[in-house]
């Protein structure tokens, strides 16, 4: 082994969700057909808002862009991790993994960073109804959307250049399906106190800042919509948040359970399964959250498919 911060490594091997051969084969049709829903409804969506014109709207725009990020971030993960199932050797390479490691820090984060943005156009939306437009611009909205990704790609850069700076000789096996940093960090023999430090400051700097956020808009929404008089005035304000609340409760819900559960009742095997729900069933869910529970959705789908099978 050299000396320094190298390392002789040249791929990692990944144990997966399970070690047992008969489970593979239908893990692999399971999750195959998860990632198949996953391309369909987020793709099927972002075409839905681009083609009609009355999604074009800074709400719709920001779904839009979450769904991207529901098609980038599983993308990075699911095709490999599907290959991997019927693999005899469920290796990565070295670049492989820290190429995988920073997508997916990328995506993730502007996932975090984007349910805060709309959080604030709901909030500007329902409070200031009448400066809407001005405010949520077009150039406002790209400006938000650009600093949800530049923020990401800065977080994900310092994050995967300070984890594979670590000279890994204690092992190259990742007891996980993917190569995220806490399973990673044991593995080296460099002091990996730093790596911890600055990913535990940034992944509160990220998902506390997005949070806080999210809580201060609607702790507004909620006490603007107490004012309003009519009760289907409320109810119509309200509707408009329900299934951004719903995303978020169902995101967070699971990176909380991650993170924030007693130390005593943490086992790799439970951490497996939770970031399988937010990297790969998550994605799938949202499309389906943004159309069954959104009215504008479900017209635009029924006016595209008259279309469709008019032309036919």
């Amino acid at each position: 082994m050299e000396e320094g911060n190298h390392s002789l490594v040249t791929e990692f091997l990944l144990i997966g969700l399970t070690d047992r051969p008969e489970m593979q084969v239908p893990l692999f049709v399971v999750f195959l057909l998860i990632y198949v829903l996953t391309l369909l409804g987020n793709g099927g969506l972002i075409l839905l808002i681009m083609i009609d014109s009355r999604l074009h709207t800074p709400m719709y725009f920001f779904i839009k862009n979450l769904s991207f990020c529901d098609l980038c971030y599983p993308s990075v993960i699911a095709p490999k991790m599907l290959v991997n199932f019927l693999a005899q050797r469920k290796s990565i390479s070295y670049t492989a993994c820290a190429v995988q490691m920073f997508f997916f820090g990328t995506f993730g984060d502007a996932e975090y960073l984007l349910l805060a943005v709309m959080a604030y156009d709901r909030y500007v939306a329902i409070c200031n109804p009448l400066l809407y437009t001005v405010t949520m611009s077009r150039w406002r909205c790209n400006q938000l959307l650009a600093g949800c990704y530049i923020l990401g790609v800065v977080d994900s850069i310092l994050l995967t250049s300070l984890t594979f700076r670590l000279s890994f000789c204690s092992s190259n096996i990742i007891n996980h399906f993917y190569c995220e940093i806490p399973p990673m960090l044991p593995l080296s023999c460099s002091d990996t106190r730093n790596n911890e430090i600055v990913l535990f400051v940034c992944t509160c700097f990220i998902t506390l800042a997005s949070a806080v956020i999210i809580l201060l808009s609607y702790l507004y929404i909620f006490f603007t919509i107490l004012q309003i008089r009519s009760a289907g005035g409320r109810r119509k304000a309200f509707s408009t948040c329900t299934f951004h609340l719903t995303a978020v409760v169902i995101f967070y819900g699971s990176v909380l359970f991650m993170y924030f559960r007693p130390t005593g009742s943490y086992s790799m095997d439970t951490d497996k399964m939770a970031s399988l729900f937010y990297t790969l069933v998550i994605p799938m869910l949202n499309p389906l959250i943004y159309s069954l529970r959104n009215s504008e959705v479900k017209d635009a789908l029924k006016s595209a498919m008259n279309k469709l099978l008019n032309n036919f």
